[in-house]
């Protein structure tokens, strides 16, 4: 593919499948294990965080987690994926460079695993695909790059992000940004609010993303005929912000607002709608009455 203007989430012809390929019991690159350290390290801190109880602490962690939690919604996904609205750069920068420390990796790495994704639902080519299994799609899709690899190919569907020195410094530098902000942590807080901040946090975020991937593609609802397991999870809508509606994303996947009826909670849409409201959002899309015949579902 090439740059965001060029993408538009249409199917392309869809292979074969090929056989399961081990996914524990393989040969691991350097950096699956440096991501399978970092998940482990923040779901250690995680199950110490109890034993480091301050309720300042757990406030703290509150606060970071609401933070970088919307800053992947909002930044990774909604802007910078699918270019769902425009912010100025030194707020796009600024949501981008938050988002970091949700520890999900960084911009480029990110858009383009997601931009795969909605060209290949279900596919043997969709980088976490549902058809792989629960907890493939879950977590286990993260620790494999030579699958993502074999997939996808090279990035070469975020030349958008790739041109812009912003995001490949993040790319180059995200260990570094990770370990001063830890490091901060620790120093301002001690032992609690790394634990509640970075490990409790981390684990709510971590998994919240990962449930729209696996629980989104397997139980749930499908308001729109999108002809893929894309399902609306409304017991995950606060939780993911917004994020669950996943029928109506991948139905409408350059829309701002995924919860489409009054009553699905999308907090995410809420923060964009007052970042318009103040004049910081523009061109903000959202689907036509026209978009909306297309797709549902023939009575």
């Amino acid at each position: 593919m090439g740059d965001a203007a060029k993408y538009d989430g249409s199917s392309q012809s869809k292979p074969q499948r090929k056989q399961k390929r081990a996914y524990i019991l393989r040969k691991w690159t350097q950096i699956d294990v440096v991501r399978a350290s970092a998940v482990g390290a923040v779901h250690l801190l995680c199950l110490v965080a109890p034993f480091n109880f301050k309720w300042e602490a757990f406030w703290f962690g509150a606060v970071l987690n609401l933070v970088t939690n919307l800053s992947i919604t909002l930044s990774y996904h909604r802007n910078l994926t699918h270019r769902s609205f425009k912010l100025p750069k030194w707020l796009e920068y600024s949501f981008a460079y938050s988002a970091l420390f949700a520890i999900q990796g960084h911009p480029i790495d990110w858009v383009s695993t997601h931009r795969f994704h909605h060209q290949f639902t279900d596919s043997d080519r969709d980088p976490h695909s549902p058809m792989e299994g629960f907890w493939f799609s879950h977590v286990l899709w993260i620790f494999d790059s030579d699958y993502i690899r074999e997939k996808c190919g090279g990035r070469n569907n975020v030349m958008d992000l790739k041109q812009q020195w912003f995001y490949r410094f993040l790319r180059s530098t995200i260990l570094l940004h990770i370990i001063a902000f830890w490091t901060l942590i620790y120093l301002w807080g001690g032992l609690p609010y790394l634990t509640w901040g970075v490990g409790v946090g981390g684990v709510i975020a971590y998994h919240a993303t990962w449930l729209v991937n696996s629980a989104c593609h397997t139980w749930g609802s499908q308001a729109w005929n999108t002809k893929d397991t894309s399902r609306n999870v409304w017991w995950l809508g606060l939780l993911t912000m917004g994020e669950s509606w996943h029928n109506n994303h991948h139905a409408f996947e350059a829309s701002a607002r995924h919860g489409l009826e009054w009553y699905q909670v999308d907090i995410t849409w809420y923060v964009i709608r007052l970042l318009q409201a103040l004049g910081l959002a523009t061109n903000v899309k959202l689907p036509t009455d026209a978009q909306k015949r297309k797709m549902a579902f023939s009575h």
